[in-house]
């Protein structure tokens, strides 16, 4: 019969029986508490990635249109070879190396220090990247004669 009765009743029901001594600690549980440095201030912001959900949410959005942007220039690279498509390739493949192998670092490296230095060396690199394939561009056949070349081996 009880059993019945609690069924019965909404789902906030039992807590308000029992009224706010759910919500109050005891005085040895405060004091314990009020000593304790919290390891984290959960009510700060992240210490890494970015600063809001709104622009967390527009690099997100850029990524998965990179990615779209990506799966274009592939049959544009093969039907109508050139410098934009060579150019556009560059700056595409280098940003969406950049943006995954940041997603890794993320994901791996830990601490200040460490993360800031990883972060400087992703930056060297993709620099690096998008400026041997500009050079490659310019100074040799481009990216998509290249691989039309090693497609014909």
């Amino acid at each position: 019969m009880a059993l019945a009765l609690l069924r019965a009743r909404p789902r906030g029901a039992a807590l308000a029986v029992l009224g706010s001594a759910l919500l109050r600690r005891p005085a040895a549980l405060g004091a314990a508490a009020a000593r304790c440095v919290p390891v984290r201030d959960s009510h700060g912001p992240p210490p890494q990635g970015h600063g809001s959900s709104k622009a967390a949410s527009l690099h997100w959005t850029g990524e998965r249109a990179v990615s779209v942007l990506l799966l274009g220039l592939l049959p544009a690279a093969y039907l109508c070879p050139g410098p934009a498509v060579d150019y556009s390739l560059a700056a595409a493949l280098t940003l969406h190396g950049h943006w995954g192998l940041g997603q890794v670092i993320t994901d791996y490296v830990h601490g200040d220090t460490p993360n800031k230095v990883a972060n400087m060396g992703l930056y060297v690199l993709s620099g690096l990247t998008f400026a041997g394939l500009c050079y490659f561009n310019y100074q040799d056949v481009g990216i998509c004669k290249a691989v039309a070349m090693l497609w014909s081996l």
